[in-house]
């Protein structure tokens, strides 16, 4: 998978250069006052795409938080795609937050649908059903199938996932990212062993939401 060791996600990249050209333009021509907005523009690109190392905990069945966030949502849903009764646990992501994602489980990736839809603010629970949106459903090393979902938001513009159907996630390694503001679904089996609770902070990759059964 991609950006395994840039300390910044090369998503980033692009932004940054931007930021810095225009940032040593306004220096190049006096412009004071832009020129500072600019550099502030940049640190923010930096700052917003930074990749830092995790260690993943070696619980068996564990599930890892995909994102860090806060979680905003944990309750008993129906899940159409499995036609059953899940745990749905959803994780917000602040602009302040790092937006690399990672995966839950280790196991395969079975499928992936990709969602065009509207750009609501992700803490509206009408966003898991109506934004722009990435669904990925993995069958876990176990034999559990989980299912988890980049949520675009109010001014994230562009899901990025790495993997591709047959695919192997690992545990806790990067899979993708969500830029400027977002939100993780993660659906898990009824009867998982939860270990966290509404409003909990998430580290994505070492916080263990749940036991699978």
């Amino acid at each position: 998978m991609r950006n395994e060791k840039t300390p910044i996600a090369v998503e980033g990249y692009p932004f940054i250069a931007i930021a810095v050209t225009a940032t040593a333009l306004c220096f190049l021509f006096s412009l004071k006052v832009p020129a500072v907005i600019g550099l502030s523009v940049t640190l923010f690109c930096a700052y917003f795409f930074r990749n830092p190392e995790r260690i993943t905990p070696d619980v068996e069945r564990a599930v890892v938080a995909p994102a860090d966030g806060r979680i905003i949502y944990l309750g008993d849903v129906h899940e159409e795609l499995f036609d059953a009764e899940m745990v749905k646990i959803s994780i917000f992501m602040s602009v302040f937050n790092v937006h690399v994602n990672r995966a839950p489980v280790s196991g395969r990736v079975t499928d992936i649908r990709y969602i065009k839809g509207k750009f609501l603010d992700v803490r509206d629970e009408r966003a898991t059903f109506e934004n722009e949106q990435n669904c990925m459903l993995v069958e876990s090393d176990e034999g559990t199938k989980i299912k988890v979902v980049q949520v675009a938001g109010l001014i994230a513009r562009r899901i990025v996932c790495y993997p591709g159907i047959g695919d192997r996630l690992v545990r806790g390694k990067r899979y993708g990212l969500i830029r400027f503001g977002s939100r993780l679904d993660v659906y898990l089996p009824k009867d998982t062993e939860l270990r966290v609770a509404m409003g909990d902070k998430t580290v994505a990759g070492e916080t263990i939401l749940g036991i699978l059964p």
